[in-house]
């Protein structure tokens, strides 16, 4: 394709052929362009058979580790791949780019941003209903943190970072790598032309292992990035976040596993603290501070209330402070509904879903994706 830069697709795979085949049967059916697509299998029981190259003119290689290295699985593939890519596109085996939208938004990234965060969508929660398009996005991620199922990584800029952290292993490997990214001065932004589905395949996934990586993990990068002052406050806020989901999950004796790894971890994390400025970023208030006040300027409110809570409100809650709005219970009782998450998928999902009912009140998303960060109603 005349002008898209070149790509190289990297997906780890385990034990999921079934997975693997439709994700590759969507890359091949994207339009011919300049790219290589890298499988790198996590020490299946019975690796998979891929074909030399694609319909479409992809070349396919296929990479075996001799152990389940998780997300670190992808750095074998970025090194693997050829010197001329500019962009390594990260998926996961049941996950796709969409449709070509990804070339444009590659070709026309800042200089500055050395990941493209793509919009992730979810298939429909009733795949018997006959919807042609996903309508629900991924959950996670911040303005500045990338999802990586879905996202785009400069070549250069991932190997000088160091790639993933092999003993994150899976679950928020992408904040401690979004977080070196920022440090060495790149940013991470979004292009909703990028459009990724995720199936979000259950296999494999076990809770209670899942519960116990994210509490560990999630400590782990505040462990590394939290300005001293915040530091405590931001660890006692994520061990209480997750024993909240264990509960819910049925997965407390994961959890309960996860905060044994802590005692034993927590001390050996590498430091390299934040300078305040740029952690305001990475946990999202530079972006709510301008969302915020780009929607002030536009029509001023005093009070508001927070709807479809979710990732880092309490940075929602200390951005409309700073701006002196007061948080109110009652949404009748506010000037303006703000969402109270910094995740752009749920974020979106939010605008969606207020979108529906145009003579509601004033919506206003804390975060900016490439649509108008509020809906306002008719009086």
């Amino acid at each position: 394709m005349i002008g898209a830069p070149r790509i190289a697709y990297v997906l780890p795979t385990r034990d999921r052929p079934a997975t693997l085949a439709r994700t590759i049967a969507a890359l091949e059916r994207l339009p011919r362009h300049d790219a290589q697509v890298i499988v790198v299998d996590n020490a299946s029981a019975y690796p998979p058979r891929l074909p030399v190259g694609l319909r479409n003119g992809l070349p396919v290689t296929l990479l075996t580790r001799d152990r389940n290295e998780g997300a670190a699985a992808r750095n074998a593939g970025v090194l693997a791949s050829d010197d001329s890519c500019e962009w390594v596109v990260m998926l996961d085996d049941d996950s796709h780019p969409l449709d070509a939208g990804l070339f444009g938004a590659l070709r026309e990234a800042p200089a500055d941003a050395g990941a493209v965060q793509a919009e992730i969508l979810l298939p429909p929660l009733d795949p018997a209903s006959g919807a042609a398009h996903a309508t629900r996005h991924e959950a996670g991620g911040l303005p500045e943190v990338f999802i990586g199922c879905g996202v785009a990584v400069r070549r250069g800029a991932f190997i000088d970072a160091g790639g993933y952290d092999p003993s994150f292993n899976y679950y928020a490997e992408e904040y401690d790598l979004s977080a070196r990214l920022l440090l060495a001065g790149w940013r991470v932004t979004i292009d909703r032309r990028f459009r990724v589905l995720h199936e979000k395949t259950r296999a494999g996934r076990d809770m209670s292992v899942i519960l116990r990586r994210l509490v560990r993990n999630n400590v782990w990068v505040m462990q590394r990035y939290a300005p001293r002052g915040e530091r405590c406050a931001e660890i006692w806020r994520t061990v209480s976040r997750y024993g909240r989901i264990a509960v819910k999950e049925r997965a407390e004796t994961g959890y309960a596993a996860g905060l044994l790894d802590l005692l034993r971890s927590a001390h050996r994390q590498p430091r390299r603290e934040m300078p305040r400025l740029l952690w305001e970023r990475f946990t999202g208030l530079a972006a709510a501070r301008e969302a915020l006040q780009r929607e002030h300027a536009l029509r001023p409110f005093d009070t508001a209330a927070l709807i479809s809570t979710g990732k880092n409100e309490h940075v929602v809650r200390a951005a409309l402070a700073e701006r002196g709005v007061r948080v109110v219970r009652e949404p009748l009782a506010a000037d303006a509904l703000v969402i109270g998450t910094l995740s752009p998928g749920p974020a979106l999902d939010a605008l969606a879903a207020h979108a529906a009912r145009p003579d509601g009140p004033r919506v206003i998303a804390p975060l900016s994706f490439g649509v108008p960060a509020s809906l306002a109603a008719a009086a």
